[in-house]
């Protein structure tokens, strides 16, 4: 399954939560997600991503989950189904959306329970999300830059065309003259 839709669908399941264990297992699975795409994008990205992209499946790897859940303990994540990852972009501004809603939905259950293992548990899991919501934006920057670079590249080779079009030299000039 391509990326967007696997976040998109991560999106959904999130959001029809009901529950504190389903929202702890949705953000595993985001979480899972998120170094499926670093993972990736650190193999098979642009370049300038492959640092930051690492650090992003590190951070996924390091984030354990809720290792009571069933999802969690049979390792059914969706990331499982990830297959292309078209657009690096509209991939990485979807993940980052899906990470802070994982960090509210955390944020509401931790405000929620009364029990210490649990609480920490969302602590340690709200950390996750923002540290990898930090490398995807690094990496949405990283990309501006590059199309900033490449627009300024553009421009200054039409400034030296001209307004007519590509100026020759001078050696163009004497070689049409013979």
């Amino acid at each position: 399954m391509e990326a967007e839709r696997l976040v998109g669908v991560s999106r959904r399941a999130l959001a029809q939560s009901r529950g504190t264990p389903d929202t702890i297992a949705e953000a595993w699975q985001a979480q899972v997600l998120a170094q499926a795409i670093g993972s990736r994008l650190a193999v098979d990205g642009p370049k300038e991503l492959r640092g930051e992209a690492r650090g992003l499946s590190e951070i996924g790897g390091r984030s354990g989950g809720p290792l009571d859940h069933p999802v969690a303990r049979a390792q059914v994540a969706r990331a499982a189904q990830l297959s292309a990852l078209a657009e690096p972009r509209t991939t990485l501004t979807g993940l980052g959306t899906l990470l802070g809603e994982v960090g509210m939905a955390l944020v509401k259950v931790a405000c929620e329970t009364d029990e210490q293992a649990l609480y920490w548990q969302c602590m340690e899991a709200i950390d996750a999300a923002d540290e990898s919501m930090d490398r995807v934006h690094g990496m949405l920057r990283r990309l501006d830059e590059q199309e900033r670079e490449r627009q300024q590249d553009l421009e200054r080779g039409r400034e030296r065309d001209g307004p007519y079009g590509e100026i020759r030299g001078s050696a163009g000039s004497a070689a049409g003259r013979s």
